[in-house]
């Protein structure tokens, strides 16, 4: 009985707040209203075993607007997510969220919107990304609800503080995550996101993650180092014991892009407490993986429109090699 009044309580409040979402969006404005897709054919060897598979990854939609000149908003829904879940009703939903610019320096966010942790791999949109980190992939949630506060201190330069709901929790959401994030630049070719967070597991034991996103612009071309650090005080090496670090290089010519990327993680098996449990509750103590690929891009009507890939990447995990064509598109329905 206890866990159907707790269910009942969890679909009101999700009605009470889709009707207050509704009732804002209704004195609103839309700027952008449009859908992004993706879709891939695999052909993959995992342990020397083949198969290949024609699928659908991605089914996106996305409104951004302002209710006025200081407060805007944005939703972003993945359509061919479950969209509810009783130990997370939001489930499919990335963004849900309202920001205010009380100022020029000031501005404040709540609602659900990623998890402030540093790197550009983890900044990216999902649909522009064809193969990710164990850490990312692992991770149970990347968007949580919560609240930031910003400060925009110089051009390009800008503070954030944030807490919110758990990325390690397992939707229960009785666990938080608080992050220091700076969003900037030491010169116009190399550009951050570094932060500092705090991070509790789903039975409230924190970990500390120092992740340092780097972005440097080299002419036509792009390369991005993330370096992360995991670990608390209780680990034998606090630094190095347990970490990932990225590469992403992309060279663009003309409508087409020449990409590459590697990553490279471990986390040393001496990582554990007195009683056997994993500090990280991510990246298992014990592991090495390492992973890397190439591809290409083109975009033949314009980068906003359609783009095609193709993309080799393998593994060491499960020794995978897998080559796929995939081809991304953006219908949109309001655009200003």
């Amino acid at each position: 009985m206890c866990y159907l009044k707790q269910a009942m309580i969890r679909k009101s409040a999700a009605i009470i707040g889709l009707f207050l979402c509704l009732q804002v969006f209704a004195q609103s404005r839309v700027d952008n209203l449009y859908f992004d897709m993706r879709a891939t054919f695999h052909q993959e060897t995992e342990n020397g075993v083949y198969n290949s598979q024609i699928q659908g990854e991605y089914l996106n939609f996305h409104l951004t607007g302002h209710i006025n000149d200081n407060l805007d908003y944005r939703i972003r829904q993945r359509l061919n997510k479950k969209v509810f879940d009783e130990k997370n009703m939001f489930n499919a939903t990335d963004m849900m969220y309202l920001n205010w610019r009380a100022n020029k320096r000031w501005s404040f966010l709540f609602g659900k919107y990623a998890v402030l942790i540093g790197g550009y791999e983890y900044d990216a949109a999902p649909i522009d990304v064809y193969y990710y980190s164990k850490f990312c992939n692992n991770l149970y949630q990347g968007f949580t609800f919560g609240a930031s506060a910003t400060y925009h201190f110089a051009d390009n330069q800008a503070f954030v503080a944030q807490i919110c709901n758990s990325p390690l929790s397992l939707g229960e959401m009785t666990s938080y995550a608080y992050n220091l994030a700076w969003n900037g630049e030491f010169l116009p070719w190399w550009k951050t996101i570094w932060t500092l967070n705090i991070v509790e597991d789903d039975k409230r034991n924190p970990i500390n993650y120092i992740s340092l996103g780097n972005h440097f612009i080299i002419g036509d071309a792009i390369l991005d180092i993330d370096v992360m650090n995991r670990g608390w005080f209780g680990q034998r090496n606090f630094l190095f014991g347990d970490m990932t670090l990225i590469s992403k290089f992309i060279w663009s010519v003309g409508d087409w892009n020449i990409c590459a990327k590697a990553g490279y993680e471990w986390n040393d098996a001496s990582n554990v407490d007195s009683s056997g449990q994993a500090f990280d509750a991510v990246i298992a103590p014990g592991t090495e993986y390492v992973y890397a690929g190439c591809g290409l891009e083109w975009f033949p009507l314009g980068r906003d429109n359609i783009r095609l890939h193709a993309v080799y990447y393998s593994d060491s995990d499960n020794h995978r090699n897998n080559f796929e064509l995939g081809l991304t598109w953006r219908v949109d329905v309001i655009r200003r």
